[in-house]
């Protein structure tokens, strides 16, 4: 992956190893690139994409590495590199959809140190941080945490604690986010834009707070999902406009398009409950029961109020399982 080699982070923003207690150079040694080949065919191809690139962070000494889930969503292929060694191919071995985590299992050996999972639960407003991605310093950005908030995403995502940081690093999916103590705190999900004081849009990373995995890691090693029933899942992207939420997407052959929901339709209520904001949406939604209960959704449509009836699905049922080669 010589595009690794072809950037670097601005001197200026790279972290300094002498502002920290714990060793940074071993810390950064433990993020691996990461790279990933999906089927054309495959559910979230034209989604996601067939080449997926991002990183991943070494948590175990066997070569288990944590990254975000839709690096590795129906891979057929995983590769993972670092300055050290050669590629080594990957197995993927689970992918969580209420946190967006995804394991990864090395399938040789990485010789590359592991990072402890730290608790991310302690981390403040003004805290002081490393975001990694892999290829050392130079793809590493010193930054802060920036804000501690509920985040929902249009894909049927929710977190209620989601870590955001700044400065941005612009290569964020599977990035490591490092504290003060040398240990893993989050990973790298999304870049977004925040306003600030004087109207100006900023980027900022978005991260999934690390503490989220660690009473579903066992689950995900046993079973290659959490062992419990899945969410009901409606295959309907949404977003919030001035005029309310709006369906911005249906996933192809997903309960929602089946049961005629329409780009454009208004959300108002799901059931009784309004749903006035993306997170009331998804946990109204939620509220329904498991994966294949019945969801009323009111919809406006062409200023005319209607109903409908989704059944449900188990998002993980349109997935490609991943194969061992």
């Amino acid at each position: 992956m010589s595009e690794e080699r072809d950037w670097e982070i601005p001197r200026e923003l790279q972290p300094d190893p002498g502002d920290y207690s714990f060793d940074l150079n071993r810390a950064l040694g433990s993020v691996v690139g990461l790279s990933s080949t999906i089927p054309p065919d495959a559910f979230t191809a034209t989604t996601l994409g067939t080449e997926r690139m991002g990183s991943g962070v070494v948590i175990r000494e066997d070569g288990l590495v944590l990254t975000i889930g839709y690096l590795i969503t129906e891979a057929e292929q995983v590769w993972l590199r670092s300055l050290t060694s050669r590629p080594t191919p990957g197995h993927a071995l689970a992918y969580d959809q209420e946190t967006g985590f995804g394991l990864v299992q090395a399938l040789g050996r990485l010789g590359l140190p592991s990072l402890s999972l730290g608790r991310s639960d302690a981390l403040r407003m003004g805290d002081a941080v490393v975001v990694a991605s892999g290829g050392g310093r130079q793809h590493a950005i010193a930054s802060k945490v920036v804000a501690r908030q509920e985040f929902a995403g249009y894909w049927e995502y929710l977190l209620d604690d989601a870590i955001f940081t700044a400065p941005a690093h612009p290569f964020w999916g599977g990035a490591a986010l490092i504290g003060s103590e040398g240990k893993l705190l989050g990973i790298g999900s999304l870049l977004v834009q925040r306003g600030d004081a004087q109207g100006r849009r900023l980027d900022i990373n978005m991260c999934v707070p690390i503490d989220h995995l660690t009473p579903i890691l066992n689950d995900l090693l046993t079973y290659g999902r959490v062992n419990k029933p899945s969410r009901p899942w409606l295959g309907m992207f949404a977003a919030e406009q001035e005029d309310g939420i709006i369906v911005v997407g249906l996933a192809k052959g997903g309960p929602a398009e089946k049961a005629g929901v329409q780009v454009g339709d208004r959300v108002i209520a799901v059931g009784t409950e309004e749903s006035g904001d993306l997170a009331t949406l998804w946990q109204n939604v939620w509220s329904a029961g498991t994966a294949g209960a019945e969801v009323r959704l009111s919809l406006l449509r062409d200023e005319i109020t209607t109903t409908v009836a989704i059944r449900s699905a188990d998002r993980a049922q349109f997935l490609r399982t991943p194969t061992l080669h």
